[in-house]
């Protein structure tokens, strides 16, 4: 026994150690991750600080806290209270059966850890859950009116937006606690004796009968409410008017049958709900439970077959006249919602006939004619103007307009963005430290050419000259900025941050020879000024150089979230953001316009769309999956973002928005008025696309405002499949921007516009244009203005599909594209297939585009080298847009275009008109022999330069590279002087 103890006693101080060692491990181990977290938090403390929206952060953070806290205590308290009074109320000397004592026993120890750790755990449950309703609820405190009234139960719009979606939130997180509460008190009460069961006989004591029935008489009143708020529901869900056509909102058998039926289930509850109270004072359960039957049936019965009946017995067969007035309502609602109700309609009787001088009135708009397609020239401008590997242009270009020399001029336009993927040597410090942002714009003519095909650049080259003025090239933030990047450093240091390469003899600003280099002095992003953010970073990103790096100094600043629309969505959680945010020069600044959006899905009677499946076309793709219904959109912001400082603003562009008005409330002082914006950022201003294409995809029904037509549906138009993409594909034709005078306008302006053809489910159909929709984009008055011209039913001017399929088959052009691609060695391409309304009719414009399809697919880029045109039936192709004009009605168009005088060496050629036309162009129609023979020379010297400096560039002999660029400019200037220029 003596030795026994003596070999046991060591054993106590070593179990004693380990538990020390585990509680310290699990101790350290909670304070890592609680520093993890309070390294994200503190990191967005830091972020929103520097952009001067912690309002806006912080905001979120007590909404959510405070939302968590309610439904935390609201569970957690509920579900204690009904345990506790369940145990409290236990009969003490009950007995048991054999079954229930051993589970007691099982729980007994854990009792007082089950009372409230349940509670707690479902209460975390319910919070978590609750703390994401935040926007629900600030939006109610601080709603606004819409100044509108349904026309069914006359309330304010706002009680849908508002005030209906918080008294259902309500009701079912109160529901859903209750039910939680209930099962609580009900195992309770079965596991301490307050309810016993013995064969089919089952024994309630007081307490628990009192418990229980007063829990059941809250949660069926709150069913009662729920019910009665049901009947305003109808109004923003489906309801059929038919037996195959729905519209949003209540329609007859929802008012005459649906509704009422509300009203009686929400009586019945009410009564079931005070027969439970009954039960609780008297102890008799089958009233209510029979009364619960009762409802149940009555549900059935009342809510669900009765309407059907009414529908499919009543309602269907007499549809076009009971359902007038609620598709009145559906109409109006939808075309108010959606800001179409202000569209001007304009009956346009479109000629498909020809004659000389037939654009003469229309000359303004013919010479802004826009011939450069941005969805095409990405590898052009790429290979004329990447300058380096290591820079690089969006994939999809974007269109604006600039003043040059007094005159608007569109303008096709990108920001050279940095490109980390190609960068010759990639390591931590230089992807973070020296190769930290893009250099310049790059903009060219959107209505001209180069003699040979390439665009004609207003802005370009490294570093940047041309029209746009002096301004601030170095781009820190944009679509394809770098994760992050640290920058800064004190004056009177080393610049260690690339610019721009400088090689071939060339000096740059600051000294260097083989590349500019530069230190970011903005305020971008927070400091690294202490070690406690440098952690936070080095967690943030899992990058400990942040943390040993001798490149980092107090001065240091760390750039991240640096996409526009990222650093918009994170300063206005509101917002529903366009697509496409575009770069314009600004004040001597390079700034992102970013548009936003205000939206709901719960304006009464207006139409439900998907956002995300509507905007969808060739360049917008189609999401994986769209989770956002609206029915109701404004552009109610317009964002910018400086490229250089990331200095984001928020202008109120709609400040009439009643729901902007409510986020105004919420988030103080954070969006700047309109009077704000400067005359130049006015001036680049334009009509969202992603708005224009939710609108058209509206119009397409909502053109028609009476209520029987829309019923038939025989004037239902569709937006055209893209003709330039494959027939399998059946994506929407995107919009276009061009200036252009739109009939029944008064001048000429910055458009956006789309076509219409008829809705048809068979692929057979006629693609004749039925529908032309323009909206003018320039900030003014008139900015906003929807046009919509109607052609006439009966007419037959052919829609993108069918010109497409004219251009595709007429033997002149095939004649002419059959040369371009010079034996299989080039590709011809289609660019953007353009419908301008001039003339008294509407003009068809196609670019034309050429690029090798042998040896090397990175360099080969495309060239424009024709240009289609339709007009009626009649078709022509030219070298430029100003010969095809003139071709195609009578010899003189009446009508210059922009290309004027920019023909390339391949001639023109024409068709008949019919489809069966023979070529008649001759190559450099109108120039001497001498003039042609110099052209062709120049041209050819043009090509071997470019060549030799595409190859200069690939073996990154800068020299050569320079030697080969002063070639081709001389190249270009003997050209122009050949013919003339």
């Amino acid at each position: 026994m003596t030795s026994s103890t003596a070999s046991t006693q060591p054993q106590a101080p070593r179990n004693r150690s380990r538990a020390a060692i585990a509680i310290t491990a699990a101790a350290i181990a909670v304070l890592v991750i609680l520093f993890f977290i309070f390294s994200g938090l503190y990191a967005d403390v830091l972020w929103f600080d520097q952009v001067g929206y912690l309002n806006v952060l912080t905001t979120q953070w007590y909404a959510t806290v405070i939302m968590f806290l309610v439904g935390f205590l609201t569970m957690a308290l509920l579900v204690w209270l009904s345990i506790f009074i369940a145990f409290r109320a236990r009969p003490v000397y009950a007995k048991l059966n054999s079954q229930l004592d051993r589970y007691q026993q099982v729980i007994e120890p854990l009792r007082r850890l089950a009372m409230y750790g349940i509670p707690v755990v479902l209460g975390i449950f319910m919070g978590v859950s609750t703390a994401t309703r935040w926007p629900t609820v600030l939006q109610f405190l601080n709603r606004t009116s819409f100044g509108t009234l349904d026309p069914q139960f006359h309330l304010d719009v706002s009680f849908y937006v508002y005030e209906l979606p918080l008294y259902r939130g309500i009701i079912g997180y109160a529901s859903a606690a209750l039910i939680v509460a209930g099962l609580a008190a009900l195992a309770t009460n079965y596991l301490y004796g307050g309810i016993r069961i013995s064969g089919r006989e089952v024994r309630i004591t007081r307490p628990a009968r009192i418990q229980l029935a007063l829990t059941a008489a809250i949660y069926v009143a709150l069913q009662a409410v729920s019910i009665w708020l049901d009947q305003y529901s109808t109004l923003t869900d489906e309801s059929p008017i038919g037996s195959s056509v729905t519209i949003t909102g209540a329609g007859y058998t929802d008012v005459n049958a649906t509704i009422p039926s509300k009203w009686i289930l929400a009586g019945i509850a009410i009564l079931v709900a005070l027969l439970f109270i009954v039960t609780a004072a008297v102890g008799r359960w089958r009233l209510p439970l029979i009364a619960t039957a009762l409802l149940i049936v009555s549900s059935l019965v009342i809510g669900s077959i009765y309407p059907a009946i009414v529908q499919n017995l009543q309602v269907n067969a007499s549809a076009r006249t009971l359902e007038a007035k609620y598709i009145g309502y559906n109409i109006d609602a939808t075309r108010k919602a959606y800001g179409v109700d202000g569209v001007n309609v304009v009956q346009y009787n479109a000629t498909t006939d020809v004659e000389a001088g037939q654009l003469r009135a229309d000359a303004e708009t013919t010479a802004n004619i826009r011939i450069l397609d941005p969805a095409l020239v990405t590898k052009t401008f790429g290979q004329l103007q990447q300058v380096r590997q290591y820079y690089q242009f969006a994939p999809q270009l974007d269109v604006d307009r600039y003043k040059i020399k007094g005159k608007t001029q569109d303008t096709v336009i990108a920001v050279r963005e940095l490109d980390s993927a190609n960068q010759s040597s990639n390591s931590w410090y230089n992807d973070t430290l020296v190769y930290t942002h893009g250099y310049g714009i790059v903009a060219a003519y959107g209505n001209q050419r180069a003699v040979n095909g390439e665009p004609k650049f207003l802005e370009s080259d490294i570093p940047p000259k041309g029209s746009l003025g002096s301004f601030q090239p170095r781009i820190y933030f944009g679509e394809e900025s770098p994760e992050y990047s640290i920058v800064g450093a004190p004056k009177g240091s080393k610049n260690i941050e690339f610019d721009y390469p400088s090689g071939g003899g060339a000096t740059a600003s600051d000294g260097s020879t083989d590349g500019a280099t530069t230190t970011y002095s903005g305020n971008g992003g927070p400091k690294l000024d202490s070690f406690l953010k440098k952690l936070t970073y080095a967690i943030h990103f899992g990058a400990q150089e942040i943390l040993f790096s001798d490149a980092i100094n107090n001065n240091s600043q760390i750039l991240y979230d640096r996409d526009p629309k990222t650093r918009v969505e994170k300063v206005a959680p509101y917002l529903t953001l366009d697509s496409d945010p575009y770069p314009a020069v600004v004040n001597g600044h390079v700034v992102w316009l970013v548009d936003g959006y205000t939206t709901t899905a719960d304006y009464p009677y207006s139409r439900v769309e998907q956002l995300s499946n509507t905007i969808v076309d060739t360049n917008t793709p189609q999401p994986g999956y769209a989770l956002d219904d609206i029915n109701y959109i404004r552009n109610s912001v317009k964002a910018t973002v400086d490229a250089y400082t990331g200095k984001v603003t928020l202008y109120a562009w709609d400040d009439k928005d009643p729901v902007l008005k409510t986020w105004e409330k919420i988030f103080p002082s954070t969006v700047k008025p309109q009077s704000d914006m400067s005359t130049q950022l006015l001036a680049h201003v334009r009509y969202p696309a992603d708005l224009f294409k939710v609108q058209r995809s509206i119009l397409q029904t909502y053109h028609v405002t009476d209520a029987g037509s829309f019923y038939s549906g025989v004037d239902a138009w569709s937006v055209p499949n893209d003709p330039t993409q494959p027939k399998s594909s059946s994506v929407a034709q995107p919009p276009y921007y061009l200036t252009m005078q739109v009939p029944d306008t008064k001048a000429p302006a910055f458009t956006l516009y789309s076509t219409y053809i008829p809705k048809s489910g068979s692929s057979s159909t006629r693609s004749v244009l039925t529908g032309y929709l323009a909206v003018d984009s320039d900030a003014g008055p008139d900015y906003g203005r929807l046009t919509l011209l109607e052609l006439p039913k009966q007419a037959t001017v052919p829609g993108p599909g069918q010109v497409q399929n004219t251009f595709e088959s007429d033997s002149s052009v095939l004649s002419q594209l059959n040369i371009l691609r010079t034996g299989g060695k080039t590709d011809v391409i289609s660019g953007n297939l353009l419908t301008v309304p001039v003339g008294g009719g509407l003009l068809y414009v196609q670019p034309v585009y050429v690029q090798s399809s042998s040896g090397d697919s990175d360099t080969s880029y495309p060239l424009l080298r024709k240009v289609l045109v339709a007009f009626g039936d009649k078709v022509e192709i030219a070298d430029t847009l100003d010969a095809g004009l003139d071709a195609l009605f009578g010899g003189d168009s009446g009508a210059n275009a922009g290309d004027n005088g920019a023909g390339g060496s391949s001639g023109t050629g024409s068709g008949t008109g019919t489809g069966t036309g023979t070529g008649t162009g001759t190559p450099g129609t109108g120039l001497t022999d001498a003039q042609k023979t110099a052209l062709q020379n120049a041209l050819n010297d043009y090509q071997t330069a470019l060549t030799a400096r595409t190859a200069a560039y690939a073996a990154n002999d800068l020299v050569a590279a320079a030697k080969a660029d002063q070639q081709m400019q001389d190249a270009i200037k003997a050209a122009m002087a050949a013919i003339g220029g």
